[in-house]
């Protein structure tokens, strides 16, 4: 692992570290990168185009195996059969990056942690199964939801970065109630 040392915006430091595919391809997140990935409920999902146009969206996510899957679930607010934009842009362009990140008015607690890989689109199959039931393991809303025959992004994670505070012993919302 590489790390290098980075300014935080109040002038203090803070710890940037990248991860790369080990020669077997399975990437490895540090113990800090894992754990704050668990307890983050969203990540942020980039995608681009053909032409390089970029696309973000929040997504719910669970990872397994050094690969993030991100379920399409059922959209309320969805009509007609046009594929959503995240699954166009994969299709054209598989290269895609998720972030993690928290906010807090106390920023010697920022943090974040940014996988970025290649997206491939599961529609069927174990790994399918797989993905989907770790995301309602995850999620009690996609339990309650038919998402068997929705496809699944599967990101097959080639690379990890971090910075900031990844420490999650005390995650506090805004109304200072401490989270799960």
């Amino acid at each position: 692992m590489a790390a290098g040392r980075a300014g935080h915006k109040d002038g203090g430091p803070v710890q940037m570290s990248a991860t790369s595919a080990q020669p077997t391809g399975t990437t490895m997140l540090s113990s800090r990168e894992r754990h704050f990935l668990e307890t983050q409920r969203v990540a942020r999902l980039a995608t681009a185009d053909a032409r390089g146009l970029p696309h973000v969206v929040p997504v719910c996510f669970a990872v397994a195996d050094g690969t993030l899957y991100v379920t399409i679930d059922q959209k309320p607010k969805r009509l007609g059969a046009t594929p959503l934009k995240r699954l166009r842009n994969i299709s054209q362009n598989p290269a895609v990056a998720i972030v993690a990140d928290r906010y807090d008015e106390d920023w010697t607690r920022l943090g974040w942690v940014m996988l970025q890989g290649l997206a491939e689109i599961l529609t069927g199959g174990s790994e399918h199964a797989r993905a989907q039931a770790l995301l309602r393991a995850r999620y009690a809303q996609l339990r309650a939801m038919a998402i068997e025959g929705l496809p699944v992004i599967a990101v097959r994670v080639a690379r990890v970065l971090s910075w900031g505070d990844l420490s999650v012993d005390v995650l506090a919302s805004p109304a200072g109630i401490t989270q799960d």
